[in-house]
């Protein structure tokens, strides 16, 4: 029998030592930091794809931080990253391609990452017309490619059937645009169309949707020692309608980037062309029936149409953090490319999925026959095989370069230059950007 002195001492001695072991951590969780450019919907769907992974295990935790815009994520993480206090995955938009490519010694590749850990990946697995915007000339992959769109067709059902258009049927070339825009200016509706991203859509996938060349080189993907070819008879033309649409406002400029939205959203025009990744935007802040159709394009353009490009962003991994965030960072990307996850980031957000087999899945779901159109941008990306003119693009200082454009075309919409004069100013500004990156990047 226990003396009821040392059975106190004995449970004394139990508590203390529960309490010593109850102060003691569980392993260390190594902490990910992931600087992202998603706000709104699009950033709380970014932050539940982070918090279901951190889920699954509890080695790791990825910390989404937004940092602002594409442009602003981008040289703020540039900045970290010379001061030694950058994160270990950044999301850079695809134009900053070039410039990330040409950080050496920044930038651990994804294929390298991947091997080193010992995590699966198969390149063959994504989608090529995804794939190839972010490949280096042997094929390897160097970002992963989070979130990637690429401009349709939105438009407002409701104003269709009140100008006594067919909602089921989107214009599908720039005269029935014309002429669906007088239809619902006629009932009442003041703007026919507006357009996200101006060069995005109005110059880079005008360009590819139609065969043309943006630059020598393949668009830059062959090499450096590219040359713009924007001043053509194709975008001439497209701008020339473009400033005679906005005198009446057929088309309304909305600005850069994605500014132009409150226009559609509050119905003042009744279309707009704009991010396949914009649908989640629209859902959430407008109260009209949504109908998808593809960008449109010029019937006399022999060929027309061929293949939309790419646009949006992919996660971008930086040396100089410690190992055990790379082990991490690993098995996010592995996480991020099953099937059951991609899908629900393409049904959810309107991004294209990377994986023909997170394609393949959302259509054994149903989800396609449940939402008619939400396809477009699929079979617009892969509508034919893609030529030299339709792969993608990758200029050095393209950020600048699509600012250059921007303001060329915003002069010649609002009357100062000639859509030719415009164009050759873009074209020779824009080379000079190419010539400085070169010079700064032998």
């Amino acid at each position: 029998m226990v003396h009821s002195s040392r059975r106190g001492a004995l449970k004394a001695l139990l508590g203390s030592a529960l309490l010593t072991a109850l102060a003691q951590p569980a392993a260390a969780q190594t902490q990910i930091q992931w600087w992202h450019a998603m706000s709104g919907p699009l950033g709380e769907k970014l932050e539940k794809v982070a918090a279901d992974f951190n889920a699954t295990q509890g080695a790791y935790k990825i910390v989404p931080v937004y940092k602002g815009t594409y442009p602003e994520t981008m040289t703020g993480a540039i900045a970290a990253f010379r001061a030694k206090q950058h994160p270990a995955i950044v999301q850079v938009f695809e134009v900053g391609t070039a410039t990330m490519m040409s950080a050496k010694g920044a930038i651990y590749p994804t294929y390298k990452l991947m091997a080193d850990a010992g995590e699966p990946f198969d390149p063959k697995a994504y989608l090529p017309a995804v794939t190839g915007y972010y490949t280096d000339t042997a094929g390897n992959m160097l970002s992963f490619p989070f979130n990637s769109s690429t401009p349709i067709l939105y438009v407002n059902k409701d104003l269709f059937r009140k100008a006594g258009l067919d909602p089921e049927t989107p214009p599908k070339t720039w005269p029935e645009m014309e002429a669906a825009a007088l239809k619902v200016q006629a009932a009442g509706v003041p703007c026919g169309f507006t357009t996200q991203w101006p060069s995005w859509v109005n110059l880079e996938n005008l360009s590819a949707w139609h065969n043309v060349p943006v630059g020598t080189l393949e668009n830059g993907l062959g090499g450096t020692g590219t040359r713009l070819t924007i001043a053509n008879p194709l975008t001439q033309k497209h701008w020339e309608a473009l400033a005679r649409w906005q005198k009446t406002k057929i088309f309304d400029y909305g600005g850069r980037q994605s500014k132009a939205d409150p226009k559609f959203f509050s119905g003042e025009c009744a279309m707009s062309i704009g991010s396949s990744a914009a649908r989640a935007g629209i859902l959430a802040n407008s109260k009209f029936e949504l109908g998808y159709g593809m960008m449109p394009y010029w019937p006399d353009v022999p060929g027309a149409p061929q293949n939309s490009i790419i646009g949006g962003a992919t996660l971008w991994v930086l040396t100089g953090r410690p190992e055990a965030e790379y082990k991490g960072v690993a098995k996010f990307f592995g996480y991020l490319s099953r099937p059951e996850v991609q899908a629900w980031w393409h049904q959810n957000t309107g991004y294209l999925p990377i994986t023909q087999a997170a394609y393949d899945l959302s259509r054994t779901q149903g989800f396609y026959e449940k939402n008619p159109g939400t396809d477009v941008s699929i079979r617009q990306m892969t509508l034919k095989a893609p030529t030299a003119n339709s792969k993608g693009l990758r200029f050095g200082n393209f950020l600048q370069i699509r600012d250059v454009i921007e303001e060329e075309l915003e002069a010649t919409l609002a009357g100062q230059k000639s859509a030719q004069a415009a164009l050759a100013a873009a074209e020779a500004r824009g080379n000079e950007q190419l010539r400085a990156f070169e010079k700064a990047n032998p």
